[in-house]
């Protein structure tokens, strides 16, 4: 009982130091005058993400490589079937509205190449160098799209669409301060209590630790992906949550690895590109119908991804 609260524990302290990192790096950025469109490309994409480079900073460091690559694949799987699943079931996410085919089609672009360097049979500092250079040209393309927009939209209505959530032009500086370091102390104090507590359950119950990666921790790194979009539903305002996902998974896949890489060379196990990562690709060509049909992801569509989601992690745990 104590490794599954330990997890819990650090699960919980990964996610409030994550948001606390988010909130003060949003208003630092906001207040020395970078623009809210490129805080919300660069800072937010890489502080929601900052748990997952994190855990799998830690479980490299700690040779746990399985968890690091698990974590990743098993992430992007469950923001895709679960994360877009789950909310469909409260509320149809009108995802219609949602103009994403050229970062859809970056992101499948990023999944083969990460596909392609995993059958090299691992990640080493030449599939970083791949990894974060594809991330540097997905980047530059949206600066440039970022310029274009504002100097398109001039006008206060579309700076006013350009807010951040969590941006409070009245906060002082000692509370951002305060959030930056809460966030800086709580992510690598929560990586460490879930790597850690994560492998204990796995060794108890005879599971490998890539397998406790693809379920155990990327379900509780989806959380907070999760949470945003069924409160976005319940709110009628879910028509950004197919976006979000897209983003966060091409962030997840090359920023994470990428980083990672440079830190210890990550081995691929076979079972990865045997299956898991197949189901990855799979789940992200399950949003062709969302992104170039035009189709709403509603009540039916999100019972049919999340049983997917639950064949699949039953799948991986038999």
């Amino acid at each position: 009982m104590w490794p599954w609260l330990m997890s819990g524990l650090g699960l919980l302290i990964l996610l409030l130091a994550g948001d606390a990192l988010v909130k003060g790096a949003v208003n630092l950025s906001l207040r020395v005058g970078i623009p809210a469109l490129i805080v919300s490309l660069t800072i937010v994409a890489f502080g929601t993400s900052a748990p997952e480079l994190l855990i799998s900073v830690n479980a490299v460091l700690e040779n746990k490589p399985g968890l690091a690559l698990g974590n990743v694949i098993g992430s992007n799987t469950a923001n895709i079937l679960l994360v877009l699943g789950v909310p469909a079931l409260l509320s149809v996410l009108h995802t219609s509205g949602c103009n994403t085919r050229k970062t859809y089609l970056f992101m499948i672009g990023a999944t083969v190449v990460f596909i392609g360097l995993a059958f090299r049979g691992a990640f080493d500092m030449l599939a970083g160098v791949v990894l974060l250079a594809c991330l540097g040209l997905v980047l530059a393309d949206a600066f440039r799209d970022a310029r274009n927009h504002r100097r398109a939209c001039r006008s206060a209505e579309a700076d006013d669409e350009d807010e951040v959530e969590g941006a409070d032009p009245d906060m002082p500086w000692w509370q951002i301060f305060v959030f930056l370091a809460l966030g800086l102390v709580g992510l690598p104090l929560g990586a460490d209590l879930l790597v850690d507590n994560a492998s204990i359950i796995a060794r108890e119950f005879g599971v490998s630790d890539a397998v406790i990666g693809l379920t155990l921790v990327a379900l509780g790194t989806s959380l907070p992906e999760l949470a945003t979009t069924v409160m976005a539903a319940l709110r009628k305002q879910a028509d950004v949550a197919l976006g979000n996902v897209i983003g966060s998974n091409m962030f997840n896949l090359l920023a994470i690895i990428g980083i990672t890489s440079f830190v210890g060379t990550i081995p691929v196990d076979p079972e990865f590109l045997e299956f898991d990562l197949w189901v990855m690709l799979g789940a992200s060509l399950l949003l062709i119908p969302f992104v170039f049909l035009g189709r709403d992801i509603t009540r039916l569509w999100g019972i049919a991804l999340t049983v997917l989601y639950v064949i699949y992690v039953l799948v991986v745990l038999s």
